[in-house]
């Protein structure tokens, strides 16, 4: 990232996630030895990119790697029939023992089994290759969604004017808000909050005169932590709330805010 901004203190978003190109880094670095102010807000911001980091990595199921390596490992692979193909001959000795008959019932017995291996070999690799065709789409399909959230996060956390907030929620647990007026977002993640049963979740809301609008609902705590959410469309009057709703969220909230923030 580049800018042509005369005043520093706007950059010290892009600052934290390391953002700046060299000349800006090194004209900003030499303003935040003498700026506590900036000192400060990067160390706010460093630490919520990195809760926001924790929150957002996954795993993939156990195990997944070696499912399908084993599968492809059990699968046979076998060339193509030609016209020419001939079922193997018996070794002469064993053939010589043989009467006629039996000779040529082996015969057509390789004959038929041989077509019967080629179908079953092929029909396993189309499914083996169905599933790792799918197993593709959908990492494809994941892996874009998660780069067009990171680039949406990454823009709210380094906006010129990115402020950040934090919350106690009711009950347990500490939020952190970051938002942009020029974005007209947010990004809410938290820490410590409790579980709650299937039937539950909690949900965001932008809340604003005379209506409060759904803002996402909030993913299961990975290692304590949940998030990050980006909630978008905010207005000059609007507040921040969380609220315990029934499973699938609800359009309108149905219980009491937890936390709630000015923003």
């Amino acid at each position: 990232m580049t800018s042509d901004r005369t005043e520093p203190h706007t950059l010290a978003g892009a600052y934290a996630l390391d953002a700046l190109s060299a000349a800006d880094m090194a004209r900003f670095e030499r303003h935040l030895a003498r700026c506590q102010a900036c000192a400060a807000e990067i160390s706010g911001l460093r630490e919520t990119a990195a809760r926001l980091a924790a929150a957002a990595a996954a795993e993939p199921p156990a195990g997944l790697v070696e499912r399908v390596l084993a599968t492809a490992a059990r699968t046979r692979q076998l060339p193509p029939r030609t016209p020419d193909a001939r079922p193997p001959s018996p070794a002469p000795h064993a053939a010589a023992a043989m009467p006629a008959g039996a000779r040529f019932r082996a015969g057509r017995t390789v004959r038929r089994a041989r077509p019967r291996a080629l179908a079953l070999a092929a029909a396993a690799a189309a499914i083996l290759a169905g599933v790792l065709g799918l197993m593709a789409q959908s990492a494809r399909h994941q892996l874009s969604q998660d780069q067009l959230r990171g680039h949406t996060i990454a823009a709210i956390l380094t906006a010129p004017d990115a402020s950040r907030i934090s919350a106690h929620v009711t009950g347990g647990g500490t939020a952190t808000v970051v938002m942009s007026r020029r974005e007209r977002a947010l990004v809410f993640a938290a820490a410590g909050m409790h579980a709650l049963p299937a039937s539950r979740c909690y949900e965001l809301w932008l809340m604003g005169p005379g209506r409060d609008r759904p803002a996402g609902m909030l993913p299961d705590s990975w290692h304590g932590m949940t998030g990050p959410v980006e909630a978008s469309g905010l207005t000059a009057s609007d507040r921040l709330g969380l609220s315990v709703e029934p499973a699938g969220g609800s359009p309108h909230p149905t219980s009491a805010m937890i936390m709630e923030v000015a923003l």
